[in-house]
């Protein structure tokens, strides 16, 4: 399945800068960034929990917000994108790294 992540941090403190680092570090291990806050991720049901695990194991709920949005296949038939993008690769095959 295709998952979008999107995430906002409370940076205003140090611990808030970590968790910034922590929760990017995680998507990372799942997907690609698409924006800066934002990655596109290719993964089967039990990595989707895990996934989400990791994540809410990393924010903290009174002060960040995480969106995880679950995309209808086929992909390419759902997400339009516009002006400057980076580009994403990904093969069938979910990215783990």
């Amino acid at each position: 399945m295709w998952v979008v992540v999107c995430y906002d941090v409370n940076t205003e403190t140090p611990k808030g800068r970590k968790r910034l680092r922590r929760v990017a570090q995680v998507c990372k291990s799942y997907g690609q960034r698409v924006q800066k806050s934002v990655f596109e991720c290719q993964v089967n049901q039990m990595q989707f929990e895990e996934f989400r695990r990791n994540l809410l194991k990393e924010i903290e709920k009174s002060e960040d917000n995480l969106r995880l949005y679950r995309l209808t296949e086929p992909r390419d038939r759902h997400v339009e994108t516009y002006g400057q993008s980076w580009t994403v690769l990904f093969d069938e095959e979910t990215l783990i790294v």
